[in-house]
């Protein structure tokens, strides 16, 4: 059972259930427009979606303790409940840089957990301060060969600015960085030294900008289509 966390005597975080089921519209509308605003690619997901999500106990809100809507997410399964993804996370634009949206994913990752305890969580994504929060999580940096093979999964890219870059290579190479949280591996893990992610992401910058580089190049006109925004699997 997934306990519901306080957080700063300001917002509660819990799993999701039918009296949250009022606000699936204007968390998909938010969802929309943040994507727009950003520049990032998004799969959308009606509010029927978002309700069913609820109802199955897959998704997390947070409200503040008067009752506003913060911020939520849903965790998503391929390859019958191999793989799971913390999806659609969204917080309201009056809460964002708050710190908001590292709770939401923490309660998210606890509950895939206690879902499908044997299941790989993934996450694809751009964005730096998403790396940093899957990181302290347990998850690792991998090629995009170790995520899921099906259909379904990639769909949600082709909305995507870059999506030409990861069909032209056939997959292999993205803007994207694939990140992998696998049960098996964080137990032979734990008595290792953690991957400090602060020390190594200078590197990681260093390493986006040679990769931009040569992937952008591979067809100049591409260059045009490019956005730059933070895109990230955790979407809808």
């Amino acid at each position: 059972m997934i306990t519901p966390e306080i957080v700063n005597d300001q917002y509660i975080i819990q799993v999701a259930n039918e009296d949250h089921l009022r606000l699936a519209e204007t968390i998909c509308r938010e969802m929309e427009e943040s994507a727009k605003a950003r520049g990032t690619g998004i799969a959308k997901r009606s509010p029927i979606y978002v309700m069913e999500k609820m109802l199955e106990g897959k998704a997390i809100i947070a409200m503040t303790l008067t009752g506003e809507w913060v911020g939520f997410c849903y965790i998503e399964t391929w390859e019958h409940g191999k793989f799971v993804a913390n999806s659609g996370l969204i917080v309201h634009p009056s809460y964002r840089k708050s710190g908001i949206a590292t709770h939401i994913k923490a309660k998210a990752f606890e509950l895939s957990r206690t879902m499908f305890p044997t299941a790989k969580i993934i996450g694809i994504t751009t964005s730096l301060a998403v790396m940093k929060i899957n990181s302290d999580l347990g998850y690792q940096p991998v090629t995009l060969s170790e995520l899921p093979g099906d259909e379904s999964f990639w769909k949600g890219c082709q909305t995507c600015a870059n999506f030409d870059i990861l069909t032209r290579t056939n997959r292999k190479h993205c803007l994207c960085t694939g990140m992998l949280y696998d049960p098996e591996e964080h137990k032979k893990e734990e008595k290792d030294e953690k991957w400090n992610f602060l020390k190594e992401s200078k590197l990681y910058e260093r390493w986006m900008r040679i990769k931009k580089r040569i992937l952008l190049r591979i067809q100049p006109s591409d260059r045009s289509r490019s956005r730059k925004g933070d895109r990230e699997l955790e979407i809808a």
